[in-house]
C-alpha cells in the first residue's frame, strides 16, 4: 500500500509517500481503508519530539470505510464506513489502509462526509472535554476561548453555544466573521485590544493560543471562574502544569487538560454532528505527498480550523 511513513534520512522533507507493508488485522481488529486524515498538535510535537510511532506512520484521526473484521469482532461490519481516534492505539492513519480496534470507532454519520468524519474525533473531544468536564459548563455561563479560530476553537465555540453559554472568542482580524458565523456572540481581535485589560470577567476561559501570563487569565476570572489551558506552545503548557495550583486558591481554579480517548464521547459528537449542531471547519486540504507541508502549517498555528489530507 501507499502511506506517509518517516524517514528520518530524508532531508529536509522527513514524510514520504511511498510503499510500505499493508497491516494485516488481528482477531480483534478490523482493517479500514482510509478515506481522510486530519492533522493534529499530537502529530507535530510527536514528531519534533522524536516519538515516532511504531509503523512510523503519523495520523490518528480518521474517516473510512471496513474492509473486514477480525473474529471477534461484533460491533462492525465490512462496508461500514467509520471515524475513530488512533492516538491511543499506534497512530497509521496517514496510509491507504490502517487496523483498529472496536473501541477507536464509531460509525460515522451519513450527514458527515469522510473529510469532516476525519475533522471531528481529537479537536471536537478535547474541547468538550474541556467544557463539560474540567470547567463544568453551565447555561448561561460567560466563556472565554482565546484562540477559537483553530480546530479545537471552533468546536469549542459551537459546544459553548449548545450548552446555552454566552460565548467570547479572541482570535485576530481575518477569523472574526468566522467565529461569530459558527456562534461567537462578541469576538476580540487580539492585535487591537487585550482582553486581560477589560472589564469584562468570565466563568470559563479556555486557553487554547496565546501566550498570556497565568495571572493575567486568573485576573480575567469572575470568582468561582476556572481556566483550563489544552494547547499553545510547549512553555505554556509547562507553565500551567507547574503553577496552575499554587494559582488555584480560592474559588478560581486554574487547571489543564490532557484530553481522553473516549468511545462514549465520540459517538456524543458524531450525533450532534448529524444533527447539524457542530460542523467541523475545514481550512485547507492537502495530498498525501503535501504531508509535510500540511504539518508545517499546523505547527504554525494560525489555521482556521481543521487541516485534512484525503487519501486517494
Amino acid at each position: 500500500m501507499k502511506a506517509v511513513v518517516y524517514n528520518k534520512k530524508n532531508n529536509p522533507e522527513k514524510l514520504v509517500f511511498c510503499d510500505t507493508d499493508q497491516p494485516v488485522p488481528n482477531d480483534n481488529e478490523v482493517l479500514i481503508k482510509v478515506h481522510a486524515v486530519s492533522l493534529n498538535a499530537a502529530d507535530y510535537r510527536s514528531l519534533n519530539m522524536g516519538l515516532i510511532p511504531k509503523r512510523k506512520i503519523f495520523g490518528a484521526d480518521i474517516a473510512g470505510r471496513i474492509e473486514s473484521v477480525g473474529i471477534n469482532i461484533s460491533s462492525f461490519k465490512p462496508g461500514d464506513e467509520v471515524i475513530g481516534d488512533l492516538s491511543n492505539y499506534g497512530f497509521g492513519g496517514l496510509a491507504e489502509y490502517v487496523t483498529a480496534l472496536e473501541k477507536a470507532l464509531v460509525i460515522k454519520p451519513d450527514m458527515v462526509s469522510f473529510e469532516e468524519g476525519a475533522a471531528l474525533p481529537m479537536a471536537s473531544m478535547t474541547a468538550l472535554q474541556a467544557l463539560r468536564n474540567k470547567a463544568r459548563i453551565q447555561k448561561g455561563d460567560k466563556v472565554l476561548i482565546v484562540g477559537c479560530s483553530g480546530g479545537v476553537g471552533t468546536f469549542a465555540i459551537q459546544l459553548a453555544r449548545y450548552f446555552e453559554a454566552h460565548v467570547t472568542g479572541v482570535c485576530s482580524l481575518k477569523n472574526v466573521q468566522q467565529s461569530i458565523s459558527i456562534g461567537a456572540y462578541h469576538v476580540i481581535d487580539y492585535k487591537v485590544d487585550d482582553f486581560t485589560e477589560m472589564k469584562e470577567r468570565y466563568k470559563i476561559i479556555l486557553g487554547i493560543n496565546g501566550n498570556y501570563p497565568l495571572l493575567e487569565y486568573r485576573k480575567t476570572l469572575a470568582p468561582g471562574g476556572t481556566y483550563v489551558m489544552f494547547g499553545g506552545s510547549l512553555s505554556q503548557i509547562f507553565k500551567s502544569l507547574a503553577l496552575g495550583w499554587i494559582l488555584s486558591s480560592g474559588s478560581k481554579k486554574m487547571t489543564s487538560l490532557a484530553a481522553k480517548t473516549n468511545k462514549t464521547d465520540l459517538e456524543f459528537l458524531a450525533s450532534h454532528a448529524q444533527k447539524g449542531i457542530i460542523k467541523p471547519v475545514i481550512d485547507r486540504r492537502y495530498t498525501p505527498e503535501q504531508a509535510a507541508e500540511a504539518m508545517r502549517y499546523i505547527e504554525q498555528g494560525h489555521s482556521a480550523g481543521k487541516v485534512v489530507i484525503s487519501i486517494p
